[in-house]
C-alpha cells in the first residue's frame, strides 16, 4: 500500500506543477472542490485532493478531474475515489463517481 500513496503524493505534487493557469479565480474552483469534498465524506478524519485535469467549457464552465483521498479513522487505510465535477461559476452543477484507473474526455462535444 506504501507504493500506492507515495505515487498519489508523487502525483498530486506534480498536478500543482503542472496546473494551467485557470480564466476563473482559482480560490473559487478551491472551495467548491473542498466543500464538495467535505460533504462528500462527512465523517473522515482527515483528507485531501488532486487535480488530474481541467477542461473550459466555456468561460465560465469547467469540467474538474480530481482524485479524493480520505481517512475514515485514524490509523486506517485511505480510500481513493475519483470524480469529474462540473463547476458552473463559483458552484458545483454536477458531480460523478469515475473509476480510478478510467480514461476521461472532457471535449466538448462535436456537433
Amino acid at each position: 500500500m506504501l507504493p500506492k500513496m507515495a505515487l498519489l503524493i508523487i502525483s498530486f505534487a506534480t498536478s500543482l506543477c503542472l496546473l494551467p493557469p485557470l480564466n476563473a479565480d482559482t480560490g473559487d474552483i478551491t472551495m467548491v472542490i473542498e466543500t464538495f469534498v467535505v460533504k462528500q465524506f462527512p465523517t473522515s478524519k482527515s483528507h485531501f485532493w488532486i487535480v488530474n485535469d481541467t477542461h473550459w467549457q466555456t468561460d465560465n464552465e469547467v469540467v474538474v478531474d480530481v482524485n479524493t483521498i480520505v481517512l475514515d479513522k485514524l490509523g486506517g487505510t485511505p480510500t481513493a475515489t475519483r470524480y469529474l465535477l462540473l463547476i458552473v461559476g463559483d458552484r458545483l452543477a454536477a458531480a460523478q463517481n469515475i473509476p480510478l484507473d478510467s480514461t476521461v474526455d472532457c471535449q466538448p462535444e462535436q456537433a
